[in-house]
């Protein structure tokens, strides 16, 4: 059950985190300001929604640049932008009633948010945790999900490998890879996250790239090459991948989190292999599969009910732990699926 909110973070105040300095490298504190008011009221058409679970995820640092590459930037002054599930508390909408639970793209790093109902999706508290809609029926689980499917046409008995196998995206994937017979290797940091990959999540094999030889150690787990490479880092990693690959291989491009604090991302050095191979490698944004989003909800729920998929939670207390939460995406101390729980 959702937690008591905190007073500074109560019915009668909005706590939220506003930008007020663009990050040079990696987010810091300092970039971010906490603040406290009074909850506004919906006008026509919108609803107010008491948020319960924010969700943190890499793209967020993307969204604090002054010309990001997919979205328009967060105003200076202006409330971080997040996906988050929380509790209608009036609405003057007419799909939604107080008391509903509804999950919002862009419900913001705020403990109330005030929203146009179009942009707002009913969910079933009764047929999963909450905190799941912001994190395997979320944006990372609908990532896993299409980017298996539909952007790398996984099939039965392929060698999947994927790097930040540990994280909310990664190992939603993983399990999902597993489900169809292949043969799945995590890349993941440090041994406790490669022991939660092999003897938790079912994966066939860990390779910890913080202490091997990461080629050599691809090479060891895949000798036959790798037929579908989910990548959600970048850099070395994908250089690696990308002389590991057999023939026909494919690459999916879900994110770059080594290169989002980087002010000269690295360039990639063994990109010659996907002529060599005849290899495709092709990135995508989850929002491009907006209108099947139900239907992979659909599939997740029922593999979530049933034991199929496993997922593991890093939770912090508060929206104002957002400026501290940040960072741990990308400096490694995050594990699982990272969010903030406001209620």
């Amino acid at each position: 059950m959702p937690s008591p909110s905190t007073s500074a973070e109560s019915d009668e105040l909005n706590t939220r985190v506003v930008l007020v300095q663009r990050p040079e490298g990696m987010p810091k504190p300092e970039n971010f300001r906490v603040e406290h008011g009074p909850c506004e009221a919906p006008g026509e058409g919108e609803v107010a929604v008491d948020v319960h679970f924010i969700d943190v995820q890499p793209a967020m640092r993307g969204w604090l640049v002054e010309q990001p590459a997919y979205t328009p930037p967060i105003p200076l002054g202006g409330t971080m932008r997040a996906q988050g599930v929380g509790r209608v508390v009036r609405s003057r909408h007419p799909a939604f009633l107080a008391g509903d639970y509804v999950l919002g793209l862009n419900l913001g790093v705020q403990s109330r948010a005030v929203v146009p109902g179009s942009e707002l999706t009913p969910v079933d508290a009764a047929l999963a945790p909450l905190h799941e809609y912001v994190g395997a029926l979320g944006s990372s689980g609908l990532t896993a999900y299409f980017g298996l499917f539909e952007v790398g046409r996984v099939k039965p008995g392929e060698i999947v490998v994927i790097s930040s196998a540990a994280g909310a995206v990664g190992s939603v994937a993983g399990q999902i890879a597993k489900q169809l017979g292949c043969r799945v290797v995590g890349i993941a940091g440090g041994p406790q996250k490669c022991a939660y990959l092999v003897d938790e999540l079912g994966f066939d094999a860990a390779v910890d790239y913080k202490a091997s030889d990461l080629l050599s150690a691809l090479r060891a787990q895949c000798p036959d090459g790798i037929d579908l490479y989910f990548d959600n880092v970048g850099g070395v990693l994908l250089d690696c991948a990308l002389l590991s690959l057999r023939k026909y291989a494919r690459v999916v491009i879900s994110g770059m989190i080594s290169q989002y604090n980087s002010p000269t991302p690295q360039p990639l050095h063994a990109h010659g292999m996907l002529l060599v191979r005849h290899a495709r490698m092709e990135g995508f944004l989850v929002r491009d599969y907006l209108p099947e989003f139900p239907r992979a909800r659909a599939v997740i729920t029922d593999w979530l009910s049933s034991g199929k998929l496993r997922t593991r939670s890093h939770i912090l207390e508060g929206v104002s732990a957002f400026p501290e939460a940040l960072p741990m995406l990308f400096d490694g101390r995050s594990f699982g699926k990272l969010m903030l729980r406001v209620r």
